[in-house]
């Protein structure tokens, strides 16, 4: 994909002749969204498979693996096929032992926010992490324990969000930009623990409401619902209105493409063009569901004008280094 998702150079051990030389790619919606078989992930991987991955999650931005029952070693061996991943999460930690693993667990954001939130179509869908001012140039998700029922994950393609926007109104957004920061959702309220994070690791940043991906050119409606909290120089009414009506936009059924979890399954996304949405329904279910995921390190947007997104507070969310 980017420079950030490139193969390997330690990738030339001779068990390459296990992997098959090519992988199968069949889409799942006409949008986005693709299962790749023929590839067995828990071993390493021929750069050949490496580039038909990468060109397949630049085309349907989220592809999906069956049955790899990946361990923590092998799940960080796969990601840094296709970039440098960073530490866990830039505020909330990693996996003790694993700092490049971040734990996505049932009940995890009850530590964080209080209260009940006010539910809107879109409530609870994000691009992870667009708080730094280089948010995660991809995200590797795998499932563990998994409900036999339930916890279905959903993405949408803001590719192909901004392509449905008519052109004036596509215009006119690609003239602005917004700022991203880490909130409780609208109706809720934080922990203690929440804010003393937020204080530890602040991260506040102003991206183009549209981005261009470097590898096509293509344009992003870049609108993560859950951390974009305004649209810079203008009203807060305005800013309310326009917000409201491109997330609305972009969580619109035709863009989007939903998983149902098994053991073993692996979600693979790029985190630049599509927002995700984790589910609500297992609240009201009693199983588990533990995942984990990896980002990998992702480039400072850059918007249709040239300008690249800028830092209001914190660092760069760079890769993890022993």
């Amino acid at each position: 994909m980017s420079a950030t998702l490139q193969t390997s150079p330690t990738l030339s051990r001779p068990d390459f002749a296990i992997q098959p030389q090519h992988i199968t790619v069949r889409p799942v919606t006409g949008l986005i969204g693709a299962e790749i078989e023929g590839v067995d992930l828990t071993k390493p991987l021929p750069p050949v498979i490496v580039e038909e991955i990468s060109a397949a999650l630049l085309k349907w931005k989220v592809v999906f693996f069956r049955d790899q029952p990946l361990t923590h070693e092998q799940h960080i061996a796969f990601a840094s096929a296709f970039g440098q991943p960073t530490v866990g999460h830039p505020v909330f930690g990693f996996v003790e032992g694993y700092p490049q693993v971040y734990s996505i667990a049932r009940d995890r954001l009850k530590a964080r926010h209080e209260g009940d939130p006010a539910i809107r179509p879109w409530t609870g869908w994000h691009t992870d992490v667009t708080a730094a001012v280089n948010p995660p140039a991809a995200s590797i998700l795998r499932g563990v324990n998994i409900p036999p029922y339930g916890g279905d994950t959903i993405w949408t393609n803001l590719a192909e969000a901004y392509k449905g926007l008519s052109e004036p109104l596509q215009r006119f957004i690609e003239t602005l930009r917004g700022v991203h920061y880490f909130a409780p959702p609208e109706g809720q309220s934080a922990t203690a623990e929440f804010i003393e994070r937020n204080k530890r690791r602040p991260l506040v940043s102003e991206h183009p409401l549209v981005r261009v991906i470097p590898e096509n050119g293509e344009r992003v409606l870049f609108v993560s619902p859950s951390f974009l909290k305004r649209i810079s120089g203008v009203t807060a009414s305005e800013s309310r209105h326009l917000l409201e009506l491109l997330w609305e936009h972009v969580t619109r059924p035709e863009y989007t493409v939903r998983l149902r979890w098994h053991p073993g399954s692996i979600a693979f996304w790029d985190n630049r063009t599509t927002s995700h949405l984790a589910p609500r329904d297992i609240f009201q279910l009693d199983f588990d569901r533990q995942l984990y995921r990896i980002t990998l390190r992702g480039e400072v947007p850059i918007g249709v004008d040239g300008r690249p997104s800028t830092a209001i507070e914190g660092e760069p969310f760079e890769a993890y280094s022993v």
